[in-house]
């Protein structure tokens, strides 16, 4: 990325962004208090994101249903239709961030094509869903309590049950995980009402009769896969790897831009390296990553949104390919994918970059400061996971940094994926996959070696118990 580019992204915000969003908070804050309980200020927040809509085909539905919320009479219809208000204000936002991205960039974008229907699933099962969204937003999260949480227990087991429902239900139960972990919610400070209004929007309009998205990949695909990087996910109870890269399909299709995820339950002992022994499942994406080689993939689904149904068995190791020189080479060309409608939010923009020539300033905050010629972005290092080797310090020593752009709390700023840097006046590049295989800086295998194999241990301890 260069410095002309950084100033186009990195300009005024696109006209009236900063008004919808505002309409977003005034909703969230009704969602906070319950729709039970609406005074004039809250209900006339709901008036507004209606009128917002005023032009467009949900203008009328949702003036209607702000109206019947208003006067007490809430309905589940209402919350659906204010749901997908509040989902369409935050879609158009990310779409105006997106094209000024991509037109900053240059980067092509394709068109998004509808996959297939879902098949239809047992009414029950989504009904007893929306119940429960819908005593939440009647009840609002300073009213949540042990027994409201609970209420959503049975419904949960039911939707685990059914593969078809297993993206759904793994959205509820976070949800439902971090009310429990803050219950009493009337006894918080700060309520993460964004956050916890972004999962209850996003879960009713799954729950609603057609909302689940078809599970067939848009096709296969065969060809190259090139490395930029990794992004490593990590929660107590899982961890993510979605590794970003360039696809150079057989023929003479132009290259793209896709995504790999692989995923693994964890408990919340395991960290660090050892994180990467839980997906041990993988080891030719695995390899991949600490090795820097490009992978030959074949028959692997894709799914119309760009990411890649990881089959291990559909790939393997290729010739080495330095991510940096993909990216330099191969990333100006490739076409990104397009973004599922439930998709379009502005926390959810995770584009690919290579920045270099730049001036690295550390921030008092830990942060570092990236100056492109008086065009400044801020490499968020509070992203940096603690099973590679990158490091605050290294970054603010870099000159060349990939990473992915990100649109967050109203700023861009850049997640570091790896670095060249200069260290001991030495050339180095650091990947955030590069321990995939394990650590290789000494000290860090030397105090892992120590400390033991955590995940070796928990395994065979689960392996006596079921024995048992």
């Amino acid at each position: 990325m260069l410095g002309v580019q950084l100033a186009e992204l990195l300009g005024d915000d696109p006209a009236g962004a900063a008004q919808a969003l505002d309409l977003v908070t005034g909703f969230d804050d009704a969602l906070t208090h319950g729709f039970a309980r609406l005074g004039g200020d809250r209900a006339g927040a709901l008036t507004a994101l209606a009128g917002a809509l005023a032009a467009t085909p949900l203008g009328e539905p949702t003036a209607e249903a702000a109206e019947k919320i208003a006067s007490g009479s809430v309905a589940g219809e209402h919350l659906t239709v204010l749901a997908g208000g509040r989902a369409a204000l935050l879609g158009a936002v990310h779409d105006a961030l997106l094209d000024r991205f991509d037109t900053a960039t240059g980067r092509a974008r394709t068109s998004w094509e509808e996959p297939p229907a879902a098949a239809s699933l047992p009414g029950n099962l989504l009904a007893g869903c929306r119940s429960w969204l819908h005593e939440l937003a009647i009840t609002g999260w300073r009213g949540v309590d042990h027994d409201l949480v609970s209420a959503s227990a049975q419904t949960l087991d039911a939707l685990l049950g059914e593969p078809a429902t297993r993206r759904l239900a793994v959205l509820l139960d976070g949800l439902a995980a971090e009310l429990r972990a803050s219950c009493p919610v009337a006894t918080m400070d700060v309520v993460p009402a964004r956050r916890w209004a972004d999962l209850w929007t996003r879960a009713l309009l799954l729950s609603q009769p057609g909302g689940l998205p078809g599970a067939e990949p848009a096709g296969t695909v065969s060809g190259r896969l090139l490395i930029l990087g990794a992004d490593v996910h990590e929660h107590a109870t899982a961890v993510q790897v979605q590794v970003h890269a360039v696809l150079e399909p057989a023929g003479d299709a132009p290259s793209r831009l896709v995504r790999a995820s692989v995923s693994a339950a964890k408990v919340d002992t395991i960290t660090g390296p050892a994180v990467w022994r839980l997906l041990g499942g993988f080891p030719v994406l695995l390899g991949a990553l600490a090795e820097r080689r490009a992978l030959e993939v074949d028959g692997m689904p894709l799914l119309a949104g760009g990411d890649l149904v990881w089959t291990d068995e559909r790939a393997r190791l290729g010739d080495a390919a330095d991510p940096f020189a993909v990216a330099r080479l191969q990333l100006p060309a490739a076409q990104a994918p397009a973004v599922r409608p439930l998709d379009r939010h502005p926390a959810r923009i995770c584009e690919p970059v290579l920045v270099e020539g730049y001036t690295a300033t550390p921030g008092e905050d830990g942060a570092v400061a990236f100056d492109l010629g008086g065009n400044v972005i801020v490499a968020d290092t509070a992203r940096l996971p603690a099973c590679g080797p990158l490091t605050p310090e290294l970054v603010a020593a870099s000159s060349a940094c990939l990473g992915l752009v990100r649109w967050d709390g109203g700023r861009w700023t850049l997640q570091p994926l790896a670095v060249q840097a200069t260290v001991k006046r030495k050339p180095v590049a650091a990947h955030s996959g590069d321990w995939a295989l394990g650590p290789t800086d000494p000290k860090v295998a030397k105090a892992e070696a120590k400390s033991g194999d955590a995940v070796a241990v928990l395994r065979e301890r689960a392996g006596r118990l079921l024995r048992k």
